[in-house]
């Protein structure tokens, strides 16, 4: 049976979330000291998203509270999670997380993973209930955005590995927000970027999947990256390339969920994520092909075995806890 994301789930979610977001400790910064006066704690360096025990955690958190809300406006923490987007999305807060990046050690500050997730939060508050939100969160969106557009000229070469440092996954979710801002330049960019980095990849054999602390598949990130970039009619021969033997279950390590022997370590428990990010990548290429591509049952069925083994793992310990959340709303929802 396919599993779909209800408000008894939503709200579960959500409170999850919410039980971290704020959650100042413990805390894993990525911070450069350039000095003595550098040494500060993490809800002075970001007082909108020091929470979740990092800070790229704490953005695709308040990402997913903003997407539960907008399909749930009535369900029982929208009370709680617009009063938390009311405290923290304001034009003081935000201008102290702006400063934070103009500092020459901060150039590659979550790049790639924390600049995706942040423009996909900006793309989830345009058009969201409360105007406000979207508006005071701009300008940090418009910083990630031309980092964007300064970086991706520059990186001659992909980073494919499975985790915060891939590549696909960052034009992929910075494409979404080029779409939701009408920002056509910045979708031209991210589209000629995919195409030079990923183009000519064919028969891709997985070989390298999973590592010990993946919670991206690179093969199955980079065909969602490009069905999202390419155009329906250049994306099915792409990936017919690409992946040629999925009808059947060829590479099978993709079609094999990540068993997890101890969630108290957190590079171990990323293999939670694993499961889950392939889950909502194996749905988003599902839907992309043709009603009676027999690739499209085997993908389907693929996405649930992954999303039945990372579903149960989402608390418990704060090393999943802080993050999982999130991708199981990401495959919920593809």
């Amino acid at each position: 049976m396919r599993r779909t994301l209800t408000q008894d789930l939503a709200a579960e979610f959500a409170r999850i979330a919410l039980g971290h977001v704020t959650r100042e400790y413990p805390n894993k910064p990525d911070h450069v000291l350039a000095g003595p006066a550098d040494a500060r704690t993490p809800s002075e360096l970001h007082p909108v998203f020091y929470g979740s025990y990092d800070w790229h955690s704490c953005v695709h958190s308040y990402w997913m509270l903003a997407h539960l809300l907008r399909r749930f406006p009535d369900f029982a923490p929208a009370a709680e999670i617009r009063a938390l987007f009311d405290r923290q999305f304001v034009v003081e807060k935000i201008a102290v997380e702006c400063a934070y990046l103009a500092a020459p050690t901060a150039r590659g500050f979550k790049r790639p993973y924390g600049w995706a997730w942040l423009l996909k939060l900006a793309a989830e508050l345009v058009g969201h209930e409360d105007p406000r939100w979207a508006v005071e969160l701009a300008p940090l969106a418009r910083i990630f955005a031309q980092r964007f557009r300064d970086f991706l000229p520059l990186a001659t070469f992909p980073v494919r590995v499975g985790t915060h440092f891939n590549t696909a996954f960052g034009l992929r979710m910075a494409a979404d927000y080029a779409a939701a801002t009408a920002d056509a330049e910045l979708a031209a960019l991210l589209l000629a970027t995919g195409r030079r980095w990923y183009g000519e990849d064919a028969d891709c054999p997985a070989w390298g999947e999973p590592s010990g602390d993946d919670f991206q598949s690179s093969a199955l990130i980079e065909a969602e990256c490009m069905r999202r970039l390419l155009p329906a009619e250049e994306f099915l021969p792409w990936f017919d390339r690409f992946l040629p033997r999925i009808a059947t279950g060829e590479p099978r390590t993709l079609f094999q969920p990540a068993t997890v022997s101890d969630r108290t370590d957190g590079k171990t428990a990323h293999l939670d994520g694993l499961n889950l990010s392939r889950a909502w990548c194996w749905r988003s290429l599902a839907a992309a092909l043709p009603a009676g591509d027999e690739r499209r049952p085997v993908a389907e069925e693929a996405a649930e075995i992954h999303l039945a083994a990372g579903l149960p793992h989402l608390a418990g310990d704060y090393m999943g806890e802080h993050w999982l959340a999130s991708f199981a709303v990401l495959a919920l929802e593809a």
